[in-house]
């Protein structure tokens, strides 16, 4: 599908990231338990509006790559594969080291946006898991050269991850007790994402550069 391989994977697992707690989903708790679910909301837009930015930086950048070289765009994605297990092992090993979450400073809903969108555009930590993580399920066979696949995989990530965080924030209030009182399911979730992880670049390491 439009040089797509294994969407159904990418979609699983991109679910599975987007329920694991990070920085985004504490930021969005932060958020709403100091000016209400209105910010929150806010929060999460500006987030998934970062989002898309990555996706459409990381798509035209790795589209001209495969367009110049597949040798190349699977070199890029064997190196993606060692980052993915890198990160599935940090997840795998990572304590319950939780911090009280501190109320954020109030501020306009348009500023909150834009703060939510610049902390996530300038998270070099995602674009570098941007880059890992799409190349994965893109078939460097396929006569599609174009950021079409990148770019629908890209959404698909945030339109998963916008769910929830709104999700998030608008039961933000039971959602910062499940996090305080229980950390139990955020490890576990961890931990799944990190095989996931390891999984993902064992089977590409095994696959032989086109």
């Amino acid at each position: 599908m439009l040089g797509i391989i294994n969407f159904e994977v990418f979609l699983l697992t991109a679910i599975l990231l987007n329920l694991t707690p990070g920085t985004d989903t504490m930021y969005i708790i932060s958020r709403s338990i100091s000016q209400g679910r209105m910010a929150g909301i806010y929060s999460a837009l500006g987030i998934s509006a970062g989002i898309v930015v990555h996706t459409f930086l990381a798509a035209f950048g790795l589209s001209v790559i495969l367009m110049q070289s597949t040798f190349l765009f699977n070199l890029i994605k064997i190196a993606g594969a060692i980052y993915l297990a890198y990160l599935g092992m940090k997840m795998i090993i990572i304590k319950n080291e939780t911090k009280e979450q501190q109320p954020l400073p109030k501020q306009s809903n348009k500023k909150i946006f834009l703060q939510g969108m610049i902390t996530n555009v300038t998270n070099p930590k995602v674009a570098l898991f941007f880059l890992a993580f799409l190349p994965q399920f893109i078939h460097t066979h396929s006569s599609v050269s174009t950021p079409t696949p990148f770019i629908i995989l890209g959404l698909t990530f945030t339109l998963t991850g916008g769910i929830w965080c709104l999700i998030t924030a608008y039961f933000s209030s039971l959602a910062t007790k499940k996090l305080r009182g229980n950390f139990k399911v955020s490890i576990v979730l961890n931990k799944l994402s990190g095989i996931v992880f390891i999984a993902m670049g064992i089977k590409l390491l095994q696959t032989k550069p086109a």
